[in-house]
Order: C-alpha cells, then sequence, then structure tokens
C-alpha cells in the first residue's frame, strides 16, 4: 500500500522550469534549430525574387543583367515579357508551395503519430535540401530555365517541408508538459522568425555572387542540420528509460503525485484517425483562425523584401536586412504573450487584444515614410503583433488542443491536430500569396494591406466567438488553457 499523497498546489512556471534536464535542453535545441534551418533555406526564395525576376525578364533597363551576353542568351532566359508576369509567376510558385505544403501537413500528422517522429522528421529537413539545391542551384548552373519543372519541385518541396512541423510540435509536447507551456512554446517558435533571419542574412551576404550561391549555401546547412538530428534527438522521455519517464519526465505527470503512473506506461496509446481529430473541441476554430492569420503573416514573410526593394527603390540586400525586424517583433511577441497567457490561465483573449492593436499596425506600417529607422520600428510593431498569436496558435495551442482532456486514453494527437491546423493556415495562406500579387498588380500596395486589416478582423471575430463559447463549456481542462 502506498501512503496517501499530500495535497500540493500546482507547480509554477518557475517551478517546473527547474524540474527539467539536459535531455530536454537537448531536444528544445535540436528541434529548435531544426525548424530555423528549415525556414532559413524558405525564406532564401522570398529574399531573392527580385533576382530571380532579373534573370527571367532579362533587359537592358536591369542593373542585374548587365552581364547578359548575346541574344541567344537573352532568349533562353526570357521566360516572361515583363517584371509583372514575372511576379505573377512568382506569387503562383508562392501558392503551389503552401497548397502542397497544406496537404503534405494533413498527411504528414497522421504518419508522425503512427511512424518514428526522427525519421519522419529527417526526411523532410535532407529531402527538402535537396530539391532546394535542384531549383535554385543546377538549374542556375545548367541553364535549364523552365515553368513546369519549377512547378513539379515545389510542389515536391512543399510536401517534404510538411513533414516538419507537425513532428517537431509532437516531440515538444512529449518533453514538455502543460504547466508554462505557454512561455516554453511562445520562445521555442520563434524558431521560425529565427530562421527567416538567418536566412536573411545568409542570401543578402551571397547574393552578390548570383542567387544561386544563395540556394546552396541554405540547402547544404539544411541538409546537414537534418544528418544531426537523425544522430542526436530523443522524440520521448521513453527512450532514455522507463525510470527517467516516470521521476524526470514533464511537469503533467508531476501535478497527479497520488496517480499510479506505471499503468498508462503499460501499453503504447493509440493512434487517433484524422476525422476523431478534426472534431475535437476547439480544433476546427482555431485552424479557421489561423488560415487568416498564416496568410498574413506568410504575405509579409514572402512579399516584404520584394515590397521594400520595388516600393522604396531600396537595394534589395538593404531590404532583406530589413526584413528581419518583422521577425524580431515576432519572437518577442510570441514570448511575452505565451507568458502572458500562462498567468492567465487563457489564450483566446490574449489573442484578441494582440490582433485589435494588429489592424492599427497595418494602419501605421502601410504609411510609413521613406525612412529605414521609421519603417523598421512600425514593422516591429507589427510584427509583435501578428506574428505573435501566429507562434502562440501553431505551437501552444495546438499542443493544448492535442493533449485535451476529451482525448482520454487516446494520446497520440498531437501530429496530427498540429497537421490540421497549419495545414488549414497553409491552404489560406496559399490562397493569398496569389491574390496578393494580384491585388497589388491591379490595385497598387495600399490595396494589400486593407486585405491584410480585413483578414485580421475575420481572425478577431473568431476568437471572440470562440472565447464565448468555451465559457459554457462544461470541460474545464480544456477551457482553462484555451
Amino acid at each position: 500500500l502506498h501512503p496517501p499523497a499530500a495535497p500540493v498546489m500546482p507547480p509554477s512556471c518557475c517551478g517546473c522550469l527547474s524540474q527539467y534536464t539536459h535531455h530536454h535542453l537537448v531536444v528544445f535545441l535540436l528541434t529548435f534549430f531544426s525548424y530555423v534551418l528549415l525556414h532559413a533555406s524558405r525564406k532564401t526564395f522570398s529574399n531573392v525574387k527580385v533576382s530571380i525576376s532579373a534573370q527571367w525578364t532579362p533587359s537592358l533597363q536591369n542593373e542585374s543583367a548587365a552581364a547578359f551576353s548575346p541574344s541567344e542568351t537573352w532568349e533562353d532566359n526570357r521566360l516572361f515579357a515583363d517584371e509583372k508576369q514575372a511576379t505573377l509567376f512568382l506569387g503562383a510558385l508562392d501558392s503551389i508551395f503552401l497548397f502542397s505544403y497544406a496537404v503534405g501537413l494533413y498527411l504528414s500528422g497522421v504518419i508522425g503519430d503512427r511512424f518514428n517522429l526522427r525519421y519522419v522528421l529527417c526526411v523532410g529537413l535532407c529531402g527538402s535540401a535537396a530539391v532546394e539545391f535542384v531549383f535554385g542551384t543546377l538549374t542556375e548552373w545548367l541553364q535549364l530555365y523552365n515553368v513546369y519543372l519549377y512547378c513539379v519541385l515545389w510542389v515536391l518541396n512543399g510536401l517534404l517541408q510538411s513533414a516538419v512541423w507537425p513532428c517537431v510540435v509532437a516531440v515538444m509536447g512529449n518533453w514538455f508538459g502543460k504547466t508554462g507551456r505557454g512561455f516554453v512554446f511562445g520562445l521555442w517558435s520563434a524558431c521560425a522568425s529565427v530562421g527567416n533571419i538567418l536566412g536573411a542574412f545568409l542570401a543578402s551576404s551571397v547574393l552578390k555572387y548570383g542567387y544561386e550561391y544563395a540556394f546552396l549555401v541554405t540547402s547544404v546547412v539544411q541538409f546537414a542540420g537534418g544528418v544531426v538530428v537523425f544522430f542526436g534527438l530523443l522524440t520521448s522521455p521513453k527512450e532514455v528509460g522507463e525510470e527517467f519517464a516516470l521521476e524526470r519526465g514533464s511537469c503533467e505527470r508531476r501535478e497527479q503525485p497520488g496517480q499510479q503512473q506505471d499503468e498508462p506506461e503499460a501499453q503504447s496509446p493509440r493512434a487517433i484517425s484524422f476525422c476523431q481529430a478534426f472534431c475535437l473541441p476547439g480544433v476546427l476554430p482555431y485552424s479557421l483562425a489561423y488560415a487568416c492569420l498564416k496568410l498574413v503573416n506568410y504575405s509579409f514573410f514572402f512579399w516584404l523584401p520584394f515590397y521594400l526593394s520595388n516600393n522604396y527603390k531600396w537595394k534589395e540586400a538593404e531590404a532583406d536586412r530589413l526584413s528581419v525586424w518583422y521577425d524580431v517583433g515576432g519572437i518577442i511577441g510570441g514570448t511575452v504573450q505565451g507568458l502572458v497567457s500562462d498567468f492567465m490561465g487563457k489564450r483566446a483573449p490574449v489573442l484578441a487584444f494582440s490582433l485589435v492593436l494588429a489592424m492599427g499596425a497595418l494602419v501605421g506600417y502601410s504609411r510609413s515614410p521613406d525612412d529605414q529607422v521609421i519603417n523598421a520600428v512600425l514593422l516591429a510593431t507589427t510584427g509583435f503583433f501578428i506574428g505573435g498569436p501566429s507562434n502562440m496558435i501553431s505551437s501552444a495551442i495546438s499542443a493544448d488542443l492535442g493533449r485535451q482532456e476529451a482525448l482520454r486514453g487516446s494520446q497520440e494527437a498531437l501530429a496530427t491536430v498540429t497537421g490540421i491546423v497549419d495545414g488549414t493556415g497553409s491552404i489560406g495562406a496559399a490562397g493569398g500569396q496569389y491574390l496578393v500579387s494580384l491585388i497589388e498588380s491591379k490595385l497598387g500596395w495600399m490595396s494589400v494591406f486593407y486585405f491584410f486589416i480585413v483578414m485580421t478582423a475575420a481572425i478577431l471575430f473568431t476568437c471572440l466567438s470562440l472565447s464565448l463559447s468555451l465559457c459554457g463549456r462544461p470541460r474545464r481542462a480544456l477551457r482553462r488553457q484555451l
């Protein structure tokens, strides 16, 4: 017989952090830098759009095309008649990538809950690196310019990259418990923004040699990172032994000291089906909200350097470096808002408050003067109020939804739920990228910002509706977290 457990208070965020071990730190860093490298290579494409457009539409008016020789080379490279057609195709490539990425997320989440997360993650990292090398470097070295080839490669790249995010969120969810999750995941979700910053600096540092070298550097680094993850990542506390998993595991287990801990470990939990995961409380509304939010967030991700270079006539390398301030704001926003949501015990009100201010930030940034310092400040503010909620939904809230009370005995749902939320978000973002290029070409950049404000208002309405609906729900654990 075990003596009755003395009643204890739930551990605080700081108290929970003190229980983490070096295994938690290694998992945090490896998953963090996995997505950093993925986003660094993904950011390369948005950072070199001006150079690619110049290469596809050679003209004596393009300074970057001054080295073009003879007319036959001019004709070989001339995929499009003018810059507007090239811009529309670049937007179409973004949409193609995101649609395939969205489809892949729905599939990879289910696969991640049924196969070894480390294998799925490494296939995504290394396979994507190889495709990007072919897309950006090999085609340029071989002078092979073909619209259909670019489309096929970008579809394959989207499918491979989709394997990464559900896996890293699932691994983090396995190691880090519910208490303090908003802060830990808020800090960890800065991986995308850090990757954007790293990609911007890598691309701008080698862009003078040609855009193909930007793809070369980031793809090689990403492939090397996938190899390190394959040999170093532990996907669950179970992999270091049952004793560690029980005594030093997540804070969720410490919150229930009176329960017998060996019963859940006796049998492996079954994986939840896709339809069951989609019907879990909160999954559908947060997925729809994230579709609108990711549309806005990824529009900044894909088009910001292009906008800065074309609208203000700044050099492409300067525009690349200035664009990182949006990501700096997102890093701070995700961490601060995640910490606030931990103290409040609710996440939806924090999202709603941030989105109200995001609409004001978008109005302010759309009227930014031709001054790089002012532009950087407004850009960081916009990133704080848009990137922060985006990071929270895609990481902490996805983990909450995948570990909620309604699952009971079936715990293998985290990767599936994360894939659903991020996949739905990617569908919204995919449609948005072509709309951005279409609106800009027909109506100008100011209309694009009005479009962003409308999307942000739709997200705000969804979050407010979700907050009101959760007030009447009997599931206390779900209400406490969402």
